[in-house]
């Protein structure tokens, strides 16, 4: 199964949150943590992650916090995704350093490869612009609101 870590999908949802207030200024881990509950120190080591791969730019001080430090349309979801979790695989063998016993004999390897390659090109493509373009999903309700929108 393909599965983002956790820690990536926190830091496509701190790059969206980013995204859609570039032109209000930073936001610091403890706000995005907050408004997403996540966890303030995880939140806080994704962040760090995404300002040593240049993605995030941060700043110290009153204002201080993270802002992205390129335009969003040029920020694709396989930049981020690297920049927390490293090369994309889909196999063990994913390197072609031949460490796998079955490496000479393995008949799925190089279409597996092209797999692989498919994938980071459709990663590549989707940007986080494109992400902060989808709405929102609705706000959960709640059954105390639905009774009294019916009063």
């Amino acid at each position: 199964m393909l599965r983002l870590s956790k820690k990536a999908d926190y830091a496509l949802i701190a790059m969206k949150h980013l995204a859609l207030r570039s032109d209000r200024g930073s936001s610091s881990a403890r706000e995005i943590a907050g408004l997403y509950d996540i966890p303030i120190e995880l939140m806080a080591k994704v962040l760090q992650k995404l300002v040593r791969r240049g993605l995030l730019a941060s700043h110290q001080g009153t204002r201080g916090g993270y802002k992205l430090a390129r335009v969003p349309s040029r920020i694709s979801v396989a930049d981020v995704i690297q920049a927390i979790d490293g090369p994309v695989t889909v196999t063990a063998c994913s390197t072609d350093d031949g460490q796998c016993e079955q490496f000479a004999k393995c008949n799925v390897r190089d279409p597996l490869w092209r797999v692989r390659e498919r994938i980071l090109t459709a990663l590549g493509e989707c940007t986080i612009a494109e992400l902060a373009a989808d709405p929102p999903p609705p706000a959960t309700t709640t059954k105390a609101a639905v009774f009294h929108t019916h009063l």
